[in-house]
């Protein structure tokens, strides 16, 4: 592996660690919740209100990211990096969506916390 592709992997690592906030323990609990399973969009782009609706991207992500969390540095894949940066970029993403008003039960902000990232937390 090349200098630049090792301090790629690097510049990933740092950024899902920097934009996934949310403590293995923290997240663990909050994907256990129905307030996660009731928000997000399923693959096949509905709207999910309620776990009877089908699992979320999100939430199924969440449960990447604790795998994710769960690995060694040396045994992370390419499957792994590009996995950190989808996170990374959904984050982003959606921080710039940041609705007026209340955010402490806004969907906005179930839907980070599905991704690993609480926004209150910042």
């Amino acid at each position: 592996m090349s200098t630049s592709d090792e301090q790629a992997r690097r510049d990933t690592r740092e950024e899902f660690q920097r934009v996934v906030n949310m403590a293995p323990a923290t997240l663990r609990r909050w994907l256990d919740s129905e307030q996660s399973r009731s928000v997000g969009m399923t693959a096949d782009g509905e709207k999910v209100s309620s776990p009877a609706d089908g699992e979320a991207v999100g939430h199924h992500m969440g449960e990447r990211i604790l795998a994710l969390k769960d690995t060694r540095q040396a045994d992370l894949d390419e499957d792994d990096y590009q996995a950190m940066r989808k996170v990374i970029g959904y984050v982003h993403r959606h921080l710039a969506q940041r609705p007026n008003g209340e955010l402490r039960d806004s969907r906005w902000r179930h839907s980070l916390m599905n991704w690993g990232h609480d926004p209150l937390a910042d």
